[in-house]
């Protein structure tokens, strides 16, 4: 199954920046909603059903989502507790966390994100090998298992007005251009910097 599904991914859907196809076949089939421009995500082996990503993130091919935990309340932990097909029971019901994760979230390497976290905030970064183990706030740079906030990506005016720009809207053409005109924001942007970056209306 896992072949096919690649050979089908690789044949219909090369280009998993911009493929519409590929975002509807993976909310169809797959449960999973996928903004524009995310990449790294198309696998419902590291990715589970009920799962919403926005636009522009970045995931890592060996970061993890994991939504459910074995029932250690229960007499014992293995499936058979809570795959019918196991025991031919219906003994233990699982309720997955529908995991949210905003636009522009960075999850590098080696990351695994555990029930606990039920949203990660827009602009956030989880560290390589960070276990994330709760809710992360926007523009947070987490790291470590279990998780814990490194720091902030921006100063608190630079977060309002990258907010209030709402760039993660825009097209990747547009941005691209937008960006050209505004090389200061690609590296330590200041809040004046963004504010001239969302007045600026040029294609």
């Amino acid at each position: 199954m896992q072949i096919l599904e690649r050979l089908v991914q690789r044949t219909f859907f090369r280009d998993e920046y911009r493929s519409r196809l590929l975002r509807r076949y993976f909310a169809r089939r797959h449960g999973i909603e996928v903004g524009d421009y995310t990449f790294g995500c198309f696998d419902p082996n590291r990715v589970p059903a009920g799962t919403v990503i926005g636009r522009y993130c970045s995931i890592a091919p060996t970061a993890r989502i994991v939504d459910s935990n074995h029932p250690v309340e229960a007499i014992t932990t293995h499936p058979m507790a809570y795959l019918p097909g196991l025991s031919g029971h219906d003994l233990v019901q699982l309720e997955p966390t529908h995991l949210v994760i905003e636009d522009d979230v960075w999850i590098a390497e080696h990351v695994t994100v555990l029930p606990g976290c039920a949203r990660i905030g827009r602009g956030a970064v989880l560290g390589a090998g960070a276990v994330v183990t709760r809710e992360v706030e926007p523009y947070t740079i987490v790291v470590g298992a279990p998780a814990k906030r490194l720091r902030m990506r921006f100063a608190p005016d630079v977060i309002e007005a990258l907010e209030a720009s709402r760039w993660w809207l825009l097209d990747m053409r547009t941005l691209g251009a937008r960006l050209s005109r505004h090389r200061g924001l690609l590296r330590n942007p200041r809040a004046e910097d963004v504010r001239a970056f969302a007045t600026d209306a040029e294609p």
